[in-house]
């Protein structure tokens, strides 16, 4: 299987690219061939086949071709790992879309019923859930996001929900225990919610100013508990007192991410 090969119009053909793109790549030392015939055409080995796989799921997460090679060359970014990337990413969608598709079945239904009239509620919440995918970012701070995530690689995410976890444990301890918000104690867990929230956003403040309007619009404590990390009760209000109390985050307490 190794000593397999295909010329670059077979590759075009079965991949669905064109000569010139497989040329570009080959031009940028993106992907370069493994060898050549003897009349000078390129031949693309299982190799060379497995990176453009790579290629192909991280630009599919947004990635520029120069962000690409930055991380091709890191040895954390593995086909199985940039797989597992783009996997998670295409699972979160799949299911923003099915929750849309459920919703949207629901309201045809009861358009295409005679017996059964539409309310004013009905259709703005399947506006609203047909535009939220794009509502708190722009398309170029969804493509920074992802190359955040590509940047930080699958270990550092499942990492970092962990760390999220915890922390949020280590609040509702603090709340059940009665310390105040601004205490040293609770200030050193806000502190460390500061440093995760600026991890995935890079410190970009476009990209944090969007997820502080999306826990300020839907709730912090709906957005856990739709990924399924449900709150105590009053544990998101004594979060954001701390967040607040910090100074580090701006704006009203509603707001904390």
């Amino acid at each position: 299987m190794e000593s397999a090969a295909l010329k670059v119009g077979e590759l075009a053909r079965r991949t669905g690219l064109t000569v010139r793109t497989l040329h570009h790549y080959d031009d940028i030392g993106l992907l370069s061939p493994s060898r050549r015939t003897p009349a000078g055409h390129r031949l693309y080995a299982l190799t060379e086949v497995r990176r453009l796989q790579q290629i192909a799921s991280l630009r599919q997460l947004g990635l520029s071709l120069e962000d690409i090679r930055g991380c091709l060359d890191r040895p954390e970014y593995t086909l199985e790992q940039v797989l597992d990337l783009q996997i998670r990413r295409l699972r979160d969608e799949i299911t923003r879309q099915r929750r849309l598709c459920t919703l949207l079945e629901a309201l045809r239904d009861r358009v295409r019923s005679e017996t059964e009239d539409l309310s004013l509620d009905d259709l703005t919440n399947s506006v609203q859930a047909t535009l939220d995918f794009g509502k708190y970012y722009t398309p170029e701070q969804l493509e920074r996001i992802a190359r955040r995530g590509a940047e930080l690689g699958p270990e550092r995410i499942r990492g970092s929900q962990v760390e999220w976890q915890e922390l949020l444990a280590a609040f509702g301890r603090a709340m059940e225990e009665g310390l105040d918000p601004a205490s040293d104690d609770v200030q050193a867990l806000a502190s460390k919610a500061y440093s995760l929230v600026e991890e995935f956003t890079g410190g970009d403040p476009g990209i944090r100013s969007g997820l502080t309007r999306m826990c300020q619009e839907e709730g912090g404590e709906n957005i856990l508990a739709r990924y399924g990390t449900p709150l105590k009760e009053g544990l998101w209000e004594y979060y954001t007192k701390a967040m607040k109390a910090s100074g580090l985050f701006g704006g009203s307490p509603e707001s904390r991410p």
